[in-house]
């Protein structure tokens, strides 16, 4: 089984920054597609941005030009750099990875239990 933990959620002004981490653990083979989504109250989680062992991102347009991904691949942790938060930002933040290892050694999906950014006007 993998586990993601996360942190860096919390409350910001609009325009501010904040920093979330987040990080696998368990028997992992090989940690695939690592990213982050969101769900706000009342709608259906969405992506924020996913990034491939390989480095390649992709954002929603939502995001692009003021969140930044990032992973470490010998740590297996993901990090989302959001600056010019707006209060539209505000969401449950979830980690997502799909990985391999037992017992089933395929590549499936694992979330965190997410965090809370609120983002005030």
């Amino acid at each position: 089984q993998v586990q993601l933990v996360e942190s860096g959620g919390g409350l910001v002004q609009a325009g501010g920054s904040l920093r979330l981490s987040c990080a696998a653990s368990g028997i992992i083979y090989r940690v695939n597609a690592m990213g982050w989504y969101r769900q706000a109250p009342g709608k259906q989680r969405e992506l924020v941005a996913t990034i491939s062992s390989g480095g390649i991102t992709n954002d929603a347009d939502s995001v692009k030009g003021r969140f930044t991904i990032s992973r470490d691949n010998a740590k297996n942790t993901v990090d989302l750099q959001m600056n010019s938060l707006k209060p539209e930002d505000t969401a449950v933040y979830y980690c997502y990875c799909n990985a391999i290892g037992p017992p089933l050694w395929r590549g499936d999906d694992y979330w965190g239990q997410g965090t809370q950014v609120t983002v005030s006007s």
